[in-house]
């Protein structure tokens, strides 16, 4: 779906690109640095996995950070005077 359809039934679509570069990077971030570092394992370089798998799902929360956390307006409820 694109963003024009999701855009004609007023934005309620959950199945937005948007969406599905979230889904992408959490994937490649947790299952694509989790299976680099089984197979590095294996091979018999084990630091070399643990390095990857930590810069990987560090990679992935820095981006997930920068993308989508970051520019949330997130505060508490303004006094009224």
């Amino acid at each position: 779906m694109s963003d024009d359809a999701s855009a004609a039934d007023g934005g309620r679509s959950l199945l937005t690109s948007d969406t599905l570069l979230l889904a992408v990077i959490l994937l490649v971030g947790v299952a694509g640095s989790g299976i680099a570092r089984r197979f590095l394992g294996e091979l018999g370089y084990d630091t070399l996995g643990m390095v990857v798998y930590v810069l990987g799902y560090g990679g992935m929360v820095v981006v997930i950070w920068w993308g989508w956390l970051r520019p949330l307006d997130i505060t508490g409820p303004m006094d009224r005077e």
